[in-house]
């Protein structure tokens, strides 16, 4: 009977202590950071998660997933998930996984925070099961980009220069916008053919100078803009330019009549000076 009470006892303290140490693997996560904050639709975004508890080897073989669904998704190849063996400390023996994926935020993404999810376990077979641990965890989102309209505004025969019309037609203001035309072909730009135009609100307009030939002809145009986070971007927008649409403009002919009215004024008035001081020096003479 007293052996029977002691396996009795034995027995209840092995179950006790296989409980306790699988009670002992408590694993928990937590996103350390996500760069660039807020993401944006469209581009990348890393994110770095932590894992406490990975330092108890009764975890077994401990499994990290990010799951690639909306709003983010991992490039052709790159792993979504990472497993390492519990009981071991980590690099500069901290207990704890530090984890960074690299992901795309979907283009749709809405402005604010969106949810992602991370399943987690101790087991060699997380996921063939209910033994793993599922978490949500909130990104921010904002769509910094911005679009640009682009218009042939004018175009002077007499000085070759060529006047562009800049809206930024997006949501968001920008900073040091620079307008360029690159080199292509049939397109001669004489003097720089980069522009900076500064800040641009979001529905305001500037313009920019070129002199150019008067080609017609398509013009690409370079537009690089600073957005609201301080990324430096890069979008292209295509011009038709066709100077045929600016000669005989009536502008141009009153401006034209302007300027030959101004100088027949001025040669009257030079000639009546120079017509009155020989009179006058003819005066003195005949005083004399």
């Amino acid at each position: 009977m007293k052996k029977v009470l002691i396996l009795s006892v034995l027995i209840i303290y092995s179950i006790f202590l296989i409980s306790f140490a699988s009670a002992a693997c408590n694993l928990k996560a937590s996103l350390l950071n996500q760069d660039p904050y807020p993401a944006v639709p469209g581009d990348y975004v890393k994110v770095v998660f932590q894992l406490e508890g990975t330092q108890n080897s009764d975890c077994g073989d401990v499994y990290f997933q990010l799951e690639p669904q909306y709003p983010i998704s991992f490039d052709p190849g790159v792993a979504s998930d990472t497993t390492i063996k519990s009981g071991t400390f980590l690099n500069d023996y901290k207990s704890s996984l530090v984890i960074p994926f690299k992901v795309r935020v979907d283009q749709n993404a809405i402005d604010g925070d969106n949810l992602i999810k991370v399943r987690y376990a101790g087991s060699s077979t997380p996921l063939n099961g209910d033994s793993y641990i599922v978490k949500m965890f909130n990104i921010s989102v904002k769509n910094v980009k911005t679009d640009f309209e682009a218009y042939v505004k004018n175009f002077d025969f007499s000085t070759n220069m060529l006047t562009i019309q800049i809206l930024n037609s997006g949501k968001s203001n920008v900073e040091a916008l620079t307008i360029e035309i690159p080199e292509q072909k049939n397109v001669t730009v004489k003097g720089s053919n980069r522009n900076i135009a500064g800040s641009l609100d979001a529905n305001e307009y500037t313009t920019s100078d070129f002199e150019i030939l008067p080609v017609e002809n398509d013009i690409v145009l370079n537009i690089y803009y600073t957005d609201s986070i301080g990324v430096r971007r890069e979008t292209n927008s295509t011009i038709h330019f066709d100077p045929s649409y600016f000669q005989g403009r009536k502008s141009q002919q009153t401006s034209s009549s302007t300027w030959i009215w101004v100088v027949l004024v001025i040669v009257v008035i030079v000639i009546y000076l120079i017509y009155r001081r020989y009179k006058n020096n003819k005066k003195k003479r005949l005083a004399d």
